[in-house]
């Protein structure tokens, strides 16, 4: 399981970012995007995200 990004939702706010303890997420395009190798499947970044835009699948 992987953190997923629905852009749709993202807000480009970037507490995923600072709070991602493998650094797999970063900003492109103003949206978040997770980079599915570096991911570790904490979850972190779902428990932060104010727009409830990220979900693990």
């Amino acid at each position: 399981m992987a953190a997923i990004v629905n852009i749709e939702k993202c807000t480009a706010c970037e507490t995923c970012v600072d709070e991602c303890p493998a650094s797999a997420i970063t900003m492109e395009n103003e949206k978040a995007k997770v980079d599915q190798d570096l991911c570790v499947d904490c979850g972190s970044c779902v428990d932060v995200c104010p727009s409830e835009a990220i979900q693990m699948e």
